[in-house]
């Protein structure tokens, strides 16, 4: 697709100039001296690592209050040409800045349109309005339905307008928070942070030839993400920061996949490959037989399924055809049905509490939503399941008990390393973590069960390219050296083929068959698509 990108433009038609930008918390220096600059209708795309500065360095152009509350930033920003101080989203929005965030800012019991028009709504008079004025006028919702269509018809989304946003898959809201940006008049830069981190492949497909079109429109794009394929194919230029620093900035043609990650984190990254253990003789530590799972946008409607002591299995298939739901429905986070045994048990369905008692374990795909407590701190987080499920780090003393603070320090401090967790020590708020550090809590908390087997629901989605090695590592290790049954639900096929043992594929609600990670491309990709069936 030909971009309306005019390369006759002079060095200085800019839509924004970032220079010398510098900052530092608390002494501690987390950019230096960088520079960028992207012209209208250029896909500009940042890379690096967890820590490397890219979040920063946007909430240093989106004005965020924890930029100006810790003393500012150092260099200059410009907008068209001329200097602008940013201290305020409202501000940046104002200039025509606009950012699509990695967690979502909806409100869930509003409805699509009126997520998308909130605080720019359409009026229009009624009766009142001509005696008392703009304050009794009524929303005009034919007219702000009619907007919010034309956001989502840019991303190809086909989805009712006025359907209620509380329950829709995370893929959808995502493309809600873009279709809200896009709205905006006034738009000449637009901000994707990780905007693919929480779709599968196909609606990350549609979102990358949805940028193309954006870009088509004069519009600038400042594109963030981990997938280095995504960055390749869209983008014109590429930074790549690592520590603060500027690494290097390239024009795509001139640079690869396998020159971008080793830049990212100064050293060549290999694929994570294992040998793939023989269970055959092995028995059967969970059968799920005819299960139906009632969850938005993921249902379950008869699955049957296998897997060996021992094994990782991994789940995949397209977006909605009930891949999330498997892990989800079993461990009682969503309504189901049938029969499901583990280890000669039968487990009891819709009762979370039981499930882990068993032995199982699960880490969510919805690390904000269910994985984690936020405000608390990394060690609460991570032995929190713990101490519920299993009253471990308890200590007691006749009819009472507290916490064991030391051992809790102890453990968290060990996962921490083990996970390499980066922040500043066990005590402080998950909140304030990235979110690939967030996933890696998330796993912590699940380990802490020493469970029996593990579900694992999506766990690199939004994790730079060495914590996927490490988290993908960590999953392989704990299989090997530990014997814990790994079965693993992944968008990301490559990931789901480097691992695992056999890959069960979901299609409309059913396993369509399980191939093995050697199988072909083909075999993948018309059973994902549900041309073919077959059974492994």
């Amino acid at each position: 697709m030909q971009r309306i990108r005019d390369r006759t433009l002079s060095k200085e038609s800019f839509v924004l100039q970032m220079d010398g930008i510098g900052k530092e918390y608390y002494g501690n220096r987390v950019l230096n001296d960088i520079s960028l600059a992207i012209r209208p209708g250029e896909i500009h795309g940042i890379v690096g690592e967890n820590g490397a500065g890219k979040s920063t360095l946007m909430n240093i152009l989106f004005g965020m209050a924890v930029i100006h509350s810790t003393g500012g930033h150092d260099g200059t920003i410009k907008i068209d040409g001329k200097p602008s101080h940013i201290s305020s989203p409202l501000q940046a929005m104002q200039l025509g800045i606009g950012m699509v965030h990695q967690e979502f800012m909806l409100i869930p019991g509003y409805s699509i349109t009126e997520n998308i028009k909130l605080n720019r709504e359409i009026t229009k008079d009624n009766i009142f309005s001509r005696f008392a004025g703009e304050r009794v006028k009524t929303l005009n919702v034919e007219a702000m339905q009619k907007d919010a269509r034309k956001s989502l018809d840019t991303l190809n989304m086909n989805i009712e307008e006025w359907a209620v946003v509380s329950g829709l898959p995370v893929g959808h809201k995502q493309f809600i928070e873009i279709a809200r940006e896009l709205d905006k008049t006034n738009l000449k830069l637009l901000v994707f942070d990780e905007p693919t981190a929480v779709l599968t492949e196909s609606e990350a497909d549609r979102l990358l030839d949805a940028m193309k079109h954006i870009a088509q429109a004069g519009i600038a794009i400042l594109f963030i993400t981990h997938r280095l394929h995504e960055i390749i194919e869209v983008c014109d230029t590429i930074t790549v920061l690592r520590d603060g620093h500027l690494v290097v900035q390239k024009e795509k043609e001139n640079t690869d996949i396998y020159e971008l990650a080793e830049m990212m984190v100064g050293s060549r990254i290999t694929d994570v490959t294992r040998e793939i253990p023989d269970i055959s003789a092995k028995s059967t530590i969970l059968s799920v037989k005819n299960l139906q799972v009632d969850m938005p946008g993921e249902s379950v409607k008869g699955v049957d399924l296998e897997v060996k002591e021992g094994e990782i299995l991994g789940i995949g298939g397209l977006a909605g055809h009930g891949k999330l739901g498997i892990s989800n429905g079993v461990m009682g986070l969503y309504d189901s049905t049938g029969t499901v045994m583990f280890r000669g048990t039968p487990v009891t369905l819709n009762n979370p509490f039981s499930v882990i008692n068993q032995g199982l374990a699960f880490v969510s795909e919805d690390r904000r939503g269910v994985g984690l407590l936020l405000n608390s701190s990394i060690e609460l987080n991570i032995v929190f399941s713990a101490i519920q499920a299993h009253n471990e780090f308890v200590i007691k003393r006749g009819p009472f008990s507290q916490m064991d603070d030391k051992a809790i320090r102890a453990y968290a401090r060990k996962m921490i390393k083990d996970l390499d967790i980066r922040c500043t020590g066990p005590q402080q708020p998950t909140r304030r973590l990235s979110g690939g550090n967030q996933q890696k809590v998330c796993i912590a908390r699940a380990l802490a069960l020493k469970p029996k087997l593990l579900f694992v629901s999506e766990p690199t989605r939004g994790i730079d390219i060495g914590a996927k090695k490490l988290v993908l590592e960590t999953l392989v290790r704990l299989n090997k050296e530990f014997g814990m049954t790994v079965v693993m639900t992944s968008s990301e096929l490559a990931e789901l083929r480097s691992i695992c043992g056999r890959i069960a594929i979901v299609t409309e609600g059913k396993i369509a068959g399980v191939l093995k990670p050697t199988d072909s491309d083909v075999d993948f990709g018309l059973m994902m698509a549900g041309e073919i069936n077959a059974a492994g």
